[in-house]
């Protein structure tokens, strides 16, 4: 019996948390670690190369992934055609950017660069040959698998990191980390997929996708540099130990918003096409109850997790990769604050992407990215501390513009949004709020680090259960179904 779009959501949602705990929990272990290991310096030097490395990955895509989910159904021509561009333009990215490593040192008064990111970049360029074979995963919801290679590359690249780390070669563990990852997903995908694609001289499918992608291109490129500019800033401006405090900051930052968005966003473009490609029910009103429950499904889990995690920093850090990295903390807290609506970004971008307006996408980049120069122009003097406040600031307000542009797509008002965030919003606020001031006696970090925890998790299911939460519901029936 085929499966209902509900239930292959399900499935997927199952899948895409199961994915995504998993990674955060390797990524925590392995994190922890190499924090131990390593110095911020370390951190630094790899980290100034993000954003170099993320924009050549967004270049190597040029949009197309997301044009073969949002595609109905993508034949092999188009995938053939995909995956014959991106390794076209991963190589001569990768000659451009090996031949740049000398500037890209010079720039940050660092020699060791040069041969760094050489290395580095080799990564995005092993990444483009399975590019293709990730789109085809995505749009048949193949979770399962998405899990299953994400934790592999993650042990065995975690073990690559940790080995080269306790041999005390530095920097260069991160390096070797990076790259194995990228391998063993490539790898993995080759094994995974059963459609064979192969290089191709039909190039009419990219040229057909090309309008759409190009939006998505200057998108995601743009949101790269909004999300990095301030490690490539911060490279130039301060010492590498202090990049180091802010790349850790961000990591863990990352890492727990990414439990979230991860969750929903593996499989939210996918089932927003398909939500609005049925004749059974009007597709605009089947789009916004969709969505609706998807949004209040991610602030039910972004907000606590997010404002969890800011409250116990501070012990969290220094328990688990040492004082060393006591800088990090309050930059933490501050990005967890905005950390907590990154994921309902998520939603408003696929729900642009599903309904074919990638345009509204790219131009609330274009203005973003703006407002960030403006913030760092205004604020570097004052400190990095001072600059990422008013950034989180920034971004935590945004979300209001993107809904007024992308929200009436689906005729999802302003009073239907505040009704599915705004609870779960002021719940995690108490919640988080009263745990810190109950657990304020507390000296000894390990009692207090588990006693902020247990309480928080405690009240807030508590009070999602006195005010009747239907996510909450309909998880506890999911999970008993499950047994």
């Amino acid at each position: 019996m085929k499966e209902t779009l509900k239930q292959r959501a399900a499935k997927g949602l199952f899948w895409g948390a199961l994915n995504s705990g998993t990674t955060q929990i390797l990524n925590l272990v392995i994190g922890i670690f190499l924090g131990r290991l390593l110095t911020p310096s370390d951190y630094g030097i790899v980290g100034v190369l993000t954003i170099f490395t993320a924009i050549a990955a967004d270049l190597q895509s040029s949009g197309f992934t997301q044009s073969l989910v949002n595609l109905h159904r993508p034949s092999a021509r188009d995938y053939n055609a995909v995956f014959t561009f991106n390794v076209a333009v991963s190589a001569t990215l990768y000659i451009i950017l090996f031949l740049s490593a000398p500037l890209i040192s010079l720039f940050f008064h660092e020699p060791c660069l040069t041969a760094v990111s050489r290395f580095v970049f080799l990564g995005f360029f092993i990444a483009s040959l399975s590019i293709a074979h990730g789109g085809y995963m995505t749009k048949n919801m193949m979770n399962r698998e998405i899990a299953i290679i994400g934790a592999v590359a993650l042990v065995v690249a975690g073990g690559v990191g940790i080995t080269l780390a306790v041999l005390g070669y530095g920097y260069w563990a991160l390096a070797w980390q990076q790259v194995a990852y990228i391998a063993v997903i490539t790898a993995g995908r080759y094994i995974c997929v059963p459609q064979r694609i192969t290089l191709t001289t039909h190039i009419a499918p990219v040229i057909a996708m090309t309008p759409f992608a190009v939006k998505i291109l200057v998108t995601k490129i743009l949101n790269t540099l909004s999300t990095n500019v301030l490690t490539l800033l911060f490279g130039r401006l301060y010492a590498m130990s202090q990049v180091g405090n802010y790349s850790q900051a961000y990591k863990w930052n990352t890492m727990a918003s990414s439990l979230v968005s991860n969750t929903v966003g593996q499989i939210a473009q996918a089932v927003m096409v398909e939500a609005g490609d049925t004749a059974a029910e009007d597709p605009i009103v089947r789009q916004r109850r969709v969505f609706r429950k998807m949004m209040r499904f991610t602030a039910f889990l972004s907000m606590p997790l997010m404002f969890g995690l800011a409250i116990v920093a501070d012990e969290f850090i220094i328990l688990t990769i040492r004082d060393q990295w006591a800088g990090c903390v309050p930059l933490l807290r501050v990005l967890c604050l905005s950390g907590a609506f990154l994921p309902l970004y998520t939603m408003y971008q696929n729900l642009s992407i599903s309904c074919r307006r990638s345009d509204i996408y790219m131009w609330l980049s274009i203005i973003q990215i703006v407002m960030l120069f403006v913030i760092v122009g205004a604020t570097w003097r004052y400190g990095m501390l001072c600059m990422v406040s008013l950034y989180s600031a920034v971004m935590i307000l945004w979300l209001a513009v993107w809904h007024a542009c992308t929200g009436r797509l689906i005729d999802y008002t302003w009073r239907q949004m505040l009704a599915d965030i705004i609870p779960y919003t002021l719940s995690a606020a108490a919640v988080m709020a009263l745990t810190y001031v109950v657990t304020i006696p507390i000296h000894s970090l390990w009692p207090l680090l588990l006693s902020r925890i247990a309480i928080a998790a405690f009240m807030y299911y508590v009070l999602m259960r006195a005010i009747r939460s239907e996510i909450l519901a309909e998880c506890e029936r999911f999970v008993m179904r499950k047994r």
